[in-house]
């Protein structure tokens, strides 16, 4: 990756789990980031990538659930950094009966996962066209294939990412930049989250995957330009072939068990 030795990629999200992960892998193959976090967590992320793999890495600590801050922060990035790699991790869910979730909840879920992924994507967007090859990889979720009760609102978010990045490959033919999206299911991202998913049985087990290995195969596959990059096969091929008539109700059964409604 010489020839990107100059070029910075931008994730967001970067201070834990698939974010943190995808970071690492970056590093390894000697690409240069600039990672997006709350927190101080992200500027210990960038101190262990700069002293374990001698790799350029910036920091930007920020809540990109406000409008003004991801402009900003757009802002600034164009103006001091060629970006040819927009990593859209950052994103948030949760499990809550629609009645009883605060607005503050819902908020957070459209803000970041839907008004961040397009906004961003959209300043960033000349940086990325004036490279020689450039890429955007949006995270999603297998939940945008299933409207499911008790989380509705973070299914529907993770919809919009997926046809959103779909479209805007489309519409990005003929140009450097290449749009990926990434389908991942269940992520051991800590013990809290691993023992709760784990709670819906058979389906849990069988979808849950690590963060390093999901990281893996998400940096690979967007660097081969490749357009929806499935996680786990098998369950991308169930989820397709299995009518929402049948899978809504399943699935909102074993979430219900889950928070013990």
């Amino acid at each position: 990756m010489d020839n990107n030795s100059r070029r910075y990629a931008l994730v967001t999200g970067a201070s834990r789990g698939l974010g943190k992960d995808i970071a690492r892998e970056l590093a390894r193959r000697g690409i240069p980031t600039i990672l997006v976090g709350t927190n101080e967590r992200v500027r210990a992320v960038c101190d262990e990538i700069v002293t374990t793999w001698h790799v350029r890495s910036e920091c930007y600590i920020t809540d990109l659930t406000k409008r003004e801050n991801v402009l900003k922060m757009a802002e600034a990035i164009n103006c001091q950094f060629e970006v040819f790699m927009l990593i859209n991790n950052a994103g948030v869910g949760g499990t809550h009966g629609f009645e009883d979730a605060s607005v503050e909840y819902i908020e957070n879920i459209i803000d970041l996962n839907v008004r961040c992924t397009a906004l961003l994507t959209h300043q960033m967007l000349p940086n990325l066209k004036r490279q020689p090859k450039s890429y955007i990889l949006n995270v999603g979720s297998m939940a945008a294939h299933t409207p499911t009760g008790f989380k509705t609102v973070y299914p529907a978010s993770k919809s919009f990412v997926l046809f959103f990045s779909l479209g805007l490959r489309e519409e990005l033919k003929g140009t450097p930049v290449s749009v990926s999206v990434a389908s991942p299911g269940a992520m051991a991202t800590n013990a809290e989250v691993t023992e709760r998913i784990l709670k819906q049985g058979f389906l849990g087990k069988f979808t849950l995957k690590s963060t390093e290995a999901i990281a893996r195969k998400c940096v690979r596959q967007t660097l081969r330009r490749k357009r929806h990059i499935i996680i786990n096969p098998l369950s991308c091929f169930l989820s397709s072939v299995v009518p929402n008539a049948w899978k809504t109700p399943i699935l909102s059964r074993i979430v219900r068990r889950e928070i013990g409604e």
